[in-house]
């Protein structure tokens, strides 16, 4: 029995449009979905945390990786662990869960190569780059100078592929809209 010629056609189409991906979009992406799975992590740490004493956390933990409990950075977490409670742990996990949503959808937006993502993208990056600014300002670090700078590459990546997009929808209908 012969196959229908419309399911090798698409199935060509569909091989062919995948091929065409663009890398740094679906490297966006991966950063973006990674970056999700980092926030769900810390979502689920501040859940499990409720109810819990965490200076006993963090003695169990420091003791469990035989770490010395009289160095500065464990005194240091001992001493703010007091300033955190129930309530900001459960402000802690929505913004969390919630930002992983927003994040996770950039990702998916970008990995499909969705207009919407990429204007998501666009808008939540742009969003963040004066508070990052600001905090290099406050206090440069290395962390913060890496983040600046992949954020700001991806601002400027995306709404170039934007504006070129834009370009060519414009270029598209002049040449459509020109009487024959």
């Amino acid at each position: 029995m012969q196959r229908p010629i419309h399911n090798i056609m698409s199935a060509t189409s569909f091989k062919a449009k995948s091929q065409r991906h663009n890398r740094f979009l679906i490297l966006i992406a991966a950063y973006k979905l990674l970056y999700a799975l980092l926030l769900i992590g810390i979502g689920l740490g501040a859940h499990r945390l409720l109810h819990k004493n965490i200076a006993d956390e963090i003695d169990l933990l420091t003791r469990h990786l035989r770490l010395n409990p009289e160095t500065h950075l464990i005194a240091f977490l001992l001493k703010k662990a007091s300033l955190i409670n129930d309530p900001l742990l459960r402000r802690i996990g929505f913004f969390a869960f919630s930002y992983a949503g927003i994040t996770a959808a950039e990702g998916i937006g970008l990995y499909l190569e969705k207009a919407w993502g990429e204007f998501l993208t666009l808008a939540i990056t742009a969003s963040f780059l004066p508070l990052e600014i600001f905090e290099i300002f406050r206090r440069l670090t290395w962390l913060r100078a890496g983040l600046l700078i992949i954020n700001a590459l991806v601002f400027f990546y995306l709404l170039h592929l934007v504006l070129e997009r834009a370009h060519d929808r414009d270029k598209t209908r002049e040449t459509h809209s020109r009487p024959l």
